[in-house]
């Protein structure tokens, strides 16, 4: 076999170290997140060409080639991040074991070349006793950088000390993080999902409606709906905030009671989240009426149900025909003593329209507006969430050390001289090299200042 010609496990091993791979996959990852966002993922072709336009050949061509309304659970994805996991760990076993050995097993006798190496060194000579002179030297490396490691070899003495030797490996944390991350996204991706349900007011339920499967099914619990209530913007009937108020049982026993949902306060149990999304109202209305006799003065409150017909003092009667702008207006059908039926309309009190103006024999105010509603509810459980959550907080500790803080190391070599001894104090980080220079300029000039003290 030529010399030149690489062995096959080797070329293979080099595949997957090589940063072409990470470079590659990181595009094509990127790439299919754009796609996944321009099309709808849960969608379908016939959908997604019917709201924009799209040629519906392409949509369904798209749909068998590639799962593009389902990429993220796609063979071909997980492919992707699988191969993108494997590059990872192979290049974190090449480079881990050097560093490792690296922090472990420091130069603690530095030769010659590699001291004459480094960028930022200084060199001087001190007179006086050289025990003094040593404990000096480690007085001052304690008190201005670390405790240093003393070596003498060859009539030399040799002082170490370092700080953040164990920065070197935040760059793996990081790795990990991402391999944790990719984890907890396949664990939802294979055991979670999302859907809706709808619940009546006063109305329980144990299923859901799964989108991915397009059928229901069991929540292990009952989710129960006390109430719901929408609060509008002063003056219409555009919804503020729309609430639910859940109570949730299992075997036969209330485990939350009275919980209320509004939009970005969802419920959570049993690794399941229900997110106030939407409501339906159910039925007709009802309408809250204050009338009043205007020739005898007296007044009585009603609550008729749309379509219902209630009598009125005197002999009359009214009738709630219809309404619009959710409840704002209301149409009544009001028979009089007299036995002729006239049409009124009342507006909410919030428009301050009054229906005293209009004349006749009662004056009807608007007192309420009574819908019973269904709420909307999306729900969506993934068991790897915590698990993304703890390699996203790893990602962060990792990136921080990785770019925050470096391997810096100090090294002072005492060699005795003619005309005393002679100091040379060098040192170097692992990045960040400007920044370590300004430091180690400042600790030279506070070295010769303590030295020729």
């Amino acid at each position: 076999m030529n010399d030149n010609q690489q062995n096959p496990i080797d070329a293979i091993w080099d595949f997957f170290c090589s940063l072409k791979l990470s470079i590659t996959t990181l595009i094509l990852l990127a790439t299919t997140s754009i796609i996944g966002t321009v099309i709808e993922q849960g969608s379908t072709p016939e959908a997604m060409a019917q709201k924009h336009g799209w040629n519906l050949g392409l949509m369904q061509f798209l749909d068998k080639s590639i799962d593009a309304f389902n990429m993220y659970h796609s063979w071909w994805f997980i492919g992707l991040l699988g191969l993108f996991a494997v590059n990872l760990i192979c290049c974190s076993i090449k480079r881990l074991p050097r560093v490792w050995y690296t922090v472990k097993n420091p130069v603690l006798v530095p030769e010659e070349k590699m001291l004459q190496a480094f960028s930022n060194s200084e060199e001087l000579t001190v007179k006086g006793d050289e025990s003094a002179i040593k404990e000096k030297v480690n007085a001052f490396l304690t008190s201005h950088f670390a405790a240093a490691t003393v070596t003498e070899k060859d009539g030399k003495t040799y002082y170490y000390a370092e700080k953040g030797a164990w920065s070197r490996f935040g760059v793996y944390v990081t790795h990990l993080s991402i391999l944790i991350i990719f984890i907890g996204a396949l664990m939802g991706s294979f055991w979670g999902y999302k859907g809706y349900v709808s619940i009546p007011e006063g109305s329980e339920t144990d299923r859901v409606y799964r989108r991915d499967k397009q059928a229901e099914a069991p929540l292990g619990f009952t989710v129960r709906c006390e109430s719901f209530s929408v609060s509008y913007y002063e003056g219409t009937r555009r919804p503020r905030e729309f609430k639910s108020v859940l109570t949730v049982s299992e075997n036969g026993q209330v485990v939350i009671k009275d919980r209320k949902v509004i939009v970005n306060e969802p419920l959570t149990y049993n690794g399941i989240v229900f997110y106030q999304s939407s409501y339906n109202p159910i039925g007709d209305p009802s309408f809250g009426l204050q009338v009043k006799e205007r020739a005898s003065g007296q007044v009585i409150d009603l609550r008729v149900p749309f379509g219902a017909t209630r009598p009125l003092p005197g002999g009359g009667s009214v009738r709630v025909e219809n309404y619009g702008d959710n409840g704002m207006i209301v149409r009544l059908g009001v028979t009089g003593t007299d036995g002729q039926r006239r049409i009124v309309d009342i507006y909410d009190p919030s428009t301050n329209i009054s229906d005293e103006r209009r004349g006749g024999e009662y004056i009807f105010t608007h007192t309420g507006f009574f819908q019973r509603y269904a709420t909307g509810l999306q729900v969506a459980k993934d068991p790897g969430v915590e698990v993304v959550w703890l390699g996203c907080f790893l990602m962060v500790i990792g990136t921080m050390v990785a770019f925050f803080m470096s391997h810096r190391r100090i090294w002072v070599v005492l060699t005795p001289g003619s005309k005393g001894m002679n100091l040379r104090i060098a040192g170097n980080a692992n990045r960040n090299q400007p920044g370590f220079e300004i430091g180690f300029d400042e600790l030279k000039k506070a070295f010769k200042n303590e030295m020729s003290s």
